[in-house]
């Protein structure tokens, strides 16, 4: 099993409370996101940093990796590859949770893109619910065969809040798969909230950046 690294960042107040994790897109690495917990951690001064480098070269990007093959070739690609993907991703998150002395139920994930992809089929599969899941500018993986489909819903395990954030000019992920995905895990019974962004392409704006940490900041806080 490929062993995965990547940067991290502290949290700001010097002791981790919980730990956000920053899964990129396709092409990219972990240099791509890590940049997003500087800009949340005024917001979040308690907050642990990393972003995993993907286990694989990308084919269509030589300098980036992939989580796992988009050939188009293949109707099942994508659930192939989330799977395949993902107990390299889970051995990560256990280590990194170790490395920053927290539980494993102090996790909240964030996905761009593929990355949105890893981030929603982990964080309904941990064996601890991460405190929120969000998805920037991604899709929901699903198997297309009927007898998968009962695999699929059997293999979730929890269901942590989840908030899916994409552009309304989005010309590589239609913004119709965020609509899809948001009906889905609804069907599932995970609390999920949307936003879509006017005007902004494959990408992450402003106000994005401002929703994606307000809600992490609302799941961090103690309950009760």
């Amino acid at each position: 099993m490929t062993m995965l690294t990547g940067p991290r960042m502290a949290p700001q107040s010097g002791k981790a409370k919980q730990l956000v994790v920053l899964l990129h897109g396709y092409g990219a690495d972990g240099n791509d996101l890590i940049a997003l917990g500087g800009e949340w951690q005024s917001m979040l001064p308690d907050t642990a940093f990393a972003s995993p480098n993907a286990p694989e070269p990308c084919a269509g990007a030589p300098m980036g990796r992939q989580w796992f093959p988009l050939t188009m070739r293949d109707m099942e690609e994508r659930w192939t590859g989330v799977q395949q993907a993902a107990p390299a991703l889970h051995q990560y998150l256990d280590a990194e949770l170790a490395h920053w002395g927290l539980t494993p139920d102090r996790l909240a994930l964030v996905g761009f893109s593929q990355g949105t992809m890893m981030s929603l089929y982990i964080g309904l599969r941990r064996a601890a619910a991460p405190l929120a899941v969000v998805g920037y500018s991604g899709m929901h993986v699903m198997p297309t065969m009927e007898v998968d489909e009962a695999g699929f819903i059997g293999s979730i395990k929890c269901m942590p809040p989840v908030l899916l954030v994409h552009g309304d000019r989005d010309e590589l992920i239609p913004p119709q798969e965020m609509f899809m995905a948001a009906q889905t895990l609804a069907a599932l019974e995970v609390p999920v909230e949307w936003h879509l962004s006017q005007g902004l392409g494959h990408g992450i704006d402003g106000d994005g950046l401002r929703l994606g940490g307000a809600f992490l900041a609302r799941a961090f806080q103690p309950k009760g």
